[in-house]
């Protein structure tokens, strides 16, 4: 295919593997997953980890807003505007502790006006591959 595109971010977290931060294919935007972590850094806004690298603490909204910003950083670096936001599916390891705070956060970066409200998907997983507590793949439409 000569319309598709891999784009990656000098400014978000280095991916956790072999993959781009975000795949253009023809005016659709596909993001890999993208959590909290800070660029150039082990460094998890919102975790607090004991000398084993033992997770001691969780700040979700923290993490919940480093991962919107992280987000938006990966769509700018690509072309892309918050705007042209369609698709969300956001990844919580514990719905229980983490679902309320999440949502209000949610709420503040994609709902209400001048946000892009996407449709939104939101499922609990058993872990994520480093000590994190939310994850979010998106999907952008562009240019249109």
């Amino acid at each position: 295919m000569s319309n598709v595109e891999d784009h990656h971010s000098s400014r978000a977290p280095e991916p956790v593997g072999s993959y781009p931060h975000a795949k253009r294919i023809g005016n659709l935007l596909f993001l890999s997953g993208v959590g909290p972590r800070s660029r150039g850094s082990s460094d998890i806004p919102g975790v607090t980890l004991d000398e084993d690298g033992k997770v001691l603490a969780v700040d979700i909204e923290a993490q919940c807003r480093s991962c919107f910003e992280n987000v938006r950083t990966v769509l700018e670096d690509a072309g892309a505007r918050w705007e042209d936001l369609a698709d969300v599916l956001v990844f919580l390891t514990d719905m229980e502790r983490d679902f309320e705070t999440y949502n209000r956060v949610y709420s503040e970066y994609f709902a209400g006006e001048g946000n892009p409200n996407p449709t939104r998907t939101t499922i609990e997983i058993n872990c994520l591959p480093t000590p994190i507590a939310v994850e979010v793949k998106a999907i952008a439409c562009m240019g249109v």
